[in-house]
């Protein structure tokens, strides 16, 4: 769990599912289930923390990712349109990328919208490369994602 300014990030719980499928849904057109965020937490390769504001413990964006032996995959990062333009999927990222090192991850992966100008900057900011194209990979549109990697620093061995 982390904490800086008024915000909290922490592992979700099942007690959070409403505020989840609130940001889920205020973000995305074909957005998840609670049914399939509920299996997610079952699964063992599956993190998902919240960022939660102190003041009224109400969750405010999400980061779900996936690690698979010495790889991160990025699902998704949700904030509440209302909290966007505060930094607030720049700490998640960070956390995760944290979590990823701690994790001895070699590679983190991703799929980002073509058109999402914000995210790719964003990535890119971080040392993201684009490494592809899937095309028409988005089933709401049909719009293509933009593959990027992060190749991490292998762990020191002391």
């Amino acid at each position: 769990m982390g904490s800086f300014g008024s915000y909290t990030i922490e592992s979700m719980r099942l007690q959070h599912i409403d505020d989840v499928m609130r940001v889920e849904t205020s973000c995305h057109p074909h957005p998840w289930t609670p049914q399939m965020f509920l299996q997610e937490l079952q699964r063992e390769q599956a993190h998902i923390e919240v960022l939660r504001r102190d003041a009224d413990k109400q969750v405010v964006g999400f980061i779900n990712h996936w690690v698979v032996l010495d790889e991160l995959h990025l699902l998704n990062v949700a904030i509440l349109p209302e909290e966007r333009r505060r930094g607030h999927a720049r700490r998640l990222v960070e956390h995760m990328l944290a979590f990823a090192l701690s994790s001895q991850c070699r590679l983190v992966m991703l799929e980002v919208r073509r058109s999402n100008e914000a995210a790719l900057a964003m990535y890119r900011s971080f040392g993201f490369s684009s490494v592809g194209m899937r095309p028409g990979y988005y089933a709401d549109n049909h719009e293509d994602a933009i593959l990027m990697n992060l190749q991490l620093p292998a762990p020191r061995i002391v």
